[in-house]
C-alpha cells in the first residue's frame, strides 16, 4: 500500500495516498482549501496504528493533482470521490472533512453508492452555507471573499503566509503556542497548488448551499467544531448542520482555532476514534 493516482472523465489526475490494510475498515480524510492530504499526517499515522485503512486525496487544483482551470466546485469534487471510491472499492468507509473538505464530504455523502459509506465527520466544516444571505442573514458578507480573492491575485505567497501566521490556527491569540515549523507547512501545501483552483474554490467553499445535501444524509455523523474558529465561525455552521442531519451529533471545543486538527490533534484524534468505534 502506497500511493496512486487515477484519471477523471475530464482528463484530471487525482492524486491519493493509501496506507493500511486493504481488509481494514477505511477512513478516508477530505482536506481544506487551500492545501493538500498532507494537512491529515497528524490523524493518518494515528489512525495507520490503530489498524485501519487511511486514504486521503489531493483535491483537483490542489497539492500533486492537476492544476486543472475547469472543474473546480462541488459537483465535481464530489464526482472525484465518487471515482475514488469505485478505483479503490471503498465498502463501509467513514469520510472525514475539514473545513472545505466537510463540505466536499457533505455533497458526496449525499450522492454515495449504497454500501460506501458507513459514517461521516465533519470539522470546521463550511455547511450549510458560509456566504450571507437573506435565507443566511448571520452569514459572511460577500465582500469578505472578495477579499480572499483579491488577495490571491495581488500576492498568493504572503496571502498563504498571513493565513496561518493568524487566523487559521488561533496564532494570532494572547498565548497561543506557535510553531514556524506548522506555518511553514501550510504554506507548502498551499503554493504546490494552482492558482486558478484556488481562486475558484473560494466560490465554491462560500457559496455553495449544502442545506439539501445534509437533510438527505442517512448514515451518522458527527460535527466538530472550536467555537474560536476565526475562518468558519461556529455559530453560523456546526449548530445549524447538527439540526439539519437526520443522525447528527454535535461536540463543541471552547476556545478551539479553526486548524485543530493540527493544534489539538491528541484531543480530535480521541474523539474521533471513540466516534468510528461507536
Amino acid at each position: 500500500m502506497a500511493d496512486g493516482t487515477f484519471t477523471t472523465e475530464d482528463g484530471a489526475t487525482i492524486f491519493y495516498k493509501d496506507w493500511g490494510r486493504r481488509d481494514a475498515q477505511p477512513l478516508v480524510f477530505h482536506h481544506g482549501w487551500p492545501l493538500s492530504a498532507d494537512d491529515w499526517d497528524a490523524q493518518m499515522m494515528f489512525f495507520l496504528g490503530e489498524g485501519f485503512r487511511v486514504i486521503a486525496h489531493d483535491r483537483r487544483g490542489h497539492g500533486r493533482s492537476s492544476q486543472t482551470d475547469t472543474g473546480n466546485e462541488m459537483d465535481t469534487y464530489a464526482a472525484d470521490v465518487v471515482q475514488l471510491a469505485r478505483t479503490l472499492d471503498l465498502k463501509n468507509a467513514v469520510h472525514i472533512g475539514h473545513s472545505t473538505g466537510g463540505g466536499e464530504v457533505a455533497h458526496y455523502v449525499a450522492r454515495a453508492e449504497p454500501g460506501r459509506v458507513s459514517k461521516a465527520v465533519l470539522i470546521g466544516a463550511v455547511p450549510p452555507i458560509m456566504l450571507k444571505t437573506e435565507a443566511n442573514p448571520a452569514g459572511l458578507p460577500i465582500e469578505v471573499f472578495d477579499g480572499f480573492r483579491a488577495a490571491l491575485v495581488a500576492n498568493r505567497a504572503q496571502f498563504f503566509l498571513e493565513i496561518p501566521t493568524g487566523p487559521f490556527y488561533g496564532y494570532n491569540r494572547a498565548g497561543a503556542e506557535v510553531s514556524q515549523g506548522v506555518i511553514q507547512n501550510w504554506w507548502r501545501q498551499g503554493m504546490m497548488g494552482g492558482a486558478k483552483a484556488h481562486y475558484d474554490c473560494i466560490k465554491a467553499f462560500s457559496e455553495t448551499d449544502f442545506t439539501e445535501d445534509l437533510k438527505k444524509i442517512d448514515v451518522p455523523v458527527l460535527v466538530m467544531h472550536g467555537t474560536d474558529d476565526q475562518i468558519v465561525p461556529y455559530a453560523d455552521s456546526a449548530p445549524l448542520s447538527v439540526k439539519l442531519l437526520k443522525n447528527g451529533t454535535l461536540k463543541s471545543y471552547e476556545g478551539f482555532p479553526h486548524g485543530m486538527t493540527t493544534t489539538h490533534a491528541e484531543i480530535i484524534n480521541t474523539d474521533l476514534l471513540a466516534f468510528i468505534k461507536s
